[in-house]
């Protein structure tokens, strides 16, 4: 048993499974350190393991999706949001004959520098760091950097590399890219899973807080895309794999040389898709930041930016490296909050400071 020989069965199985376009473990690109292999994992079902046991995963049960402080158990949290990211992607990874483990790795790890307080938080740090903060980048800080006090999770380069990419545009549904490196098919399963799910699960919320009506959606999404979340789903999950038909290498797709395939929706489905998230852009995310507890999250974040910024040897080991500048260390412990911790801090520092301004009027 301790020979490798269960791991060696799996990885003989992706051999004979999976399509010929898909990343097969046993050809990783490997680790920053290298290590010895599992006895009975693949390297991605590893990375996929690590990734759930991390403390930053655990924190994400406890980050807003979109609406702050809501008052129902039911809305969505960026953990949540994670498991269905994950569960649209691993369908999709299936049909297509692409490797599950590391889509699954990727799709658990992709969101895990999400700041409190939805994406108020990240528009709040991007404001307050000089080179900007993008959440999927803060995903890689973490992964590479930040977790186990500081010594990384040492993940494989394609979870990596499908972690950094899945961020988008408004308007588009492409990767933002900061290289001309080519995505592996699993990284872009999950950018386009990433935002088949929080285009349905949010407006779910958005009609559970009575900011919408189902019946608010324009007309030309709702008959291209469907009028109800599993239809919607059904319709988005169907064309992606439809239209990337060809990444399965089955006889008679084949393409010209030197072609790859694509994992993309139809352009009926892809503008309507793209039309349903400027829309919530509009009608939801971008209100959900201006009302009463927008102001007051912005006001926390504010006192404790200030507060580390300032003082980051307050910030306790393990949330940041003491190598890195200021703005730095304040930014990797704030965007590791919870919202319901971030509120705490703040109230214990407003109480500290109230008390010292007491002391100096007596």
């Amino acid at each position: 048993m301790w020979d490798h020989q269960i791991r060696q069965h799996l990885e003989d199985i992706e051999d004979g499974v999976l399509s010929p376009y898909a990343r097969r473990s046993r050809d990783t690109r490997g680790r920053a350190e290298q290590e010895e292999p599992s006895f009975m994992r693949t390297a991605f079902m590893r990375d996929r393991d690590r990734i759930i046991h991390s403390k930053a995963f655990r924190r994400l049960k406890h980050k807003t999706q979109v609406f702050i402080s809501p008052v129902s158990d039911h809305f969505v949290t960026r953990l949540t949001h994670t498991i269905e990211v994950a569960q649209v992607a691993r369908p999709i990874a299936r049909a297509l004959r692409l490797n599950e483990d590391l889509t699954e790795a990727i799709a658990l790890g992709h969101d895990l520098g999400h700041t409190p307080f939805g994406h108020l938080g990240e528009d709040f740090l991007n404001g307050k760091l000089p080179y900007g903060y993008r959440h999927a980048e803060q995903s890689l800080r973490v992964v590479d950097y930040l977790e186990k006090e500081g010594h990384g999770l040492n993940l494989t380069w394609e979870v990596r590399q499908g972690i950094l990419h899945h961020s988008k545009e408004r308007g588009s549904l492409e990767a933002l890219r900061q290289s001309e490196e080519e995505l592996t098919l699993e990284a872009q399963v999950c950018r386009l899973s990433d935002a088949i799910a929080y285009v349905n699960h949010d407006l779910g919320d958005a009609v559970r807080a009575g900011v919408l009506r189902e019946d608010d959606v324009p007309g030309p999404i709702r008959r291209v895309l469907g009028e109800r979340h599993s239809e919607r789903l059904n319709t988005l999950i169907g064309d992606v794999v439809a239209t990337s038909w060809a990444a399965t290498g089955e006889k008679g797709l084949e393409l010209t040389h030197g072609e790859r395939p694509l994992i993309r929706m139809s352009p009926e489905v892809n503008d309507a898709m793209i039309a349903l998230r400027e829309f919530l852009f509009d009608r939801v995310y971008i209100p959900a930041g201006r009302g009463d507890a927008g102001q007051e999250a912005w006001r926390i974040l504010d006192l404790l930016w200030e507060t580390f910024d300032q003082r980051p040897d307050m910030i306790p080991s393990g949330y940041a490296s003491t190598e890195d500048p200021p703005e730095r260390r304040a930014a990797d412990y704030l965007s590791g909050m919870t919202d319901g911790y971030a509120v705490r801090m703040a109230e214990g520092l407003e109480g500290n400071r109230a008390f010292a301004a007491v002391g100096e009027r007596q």
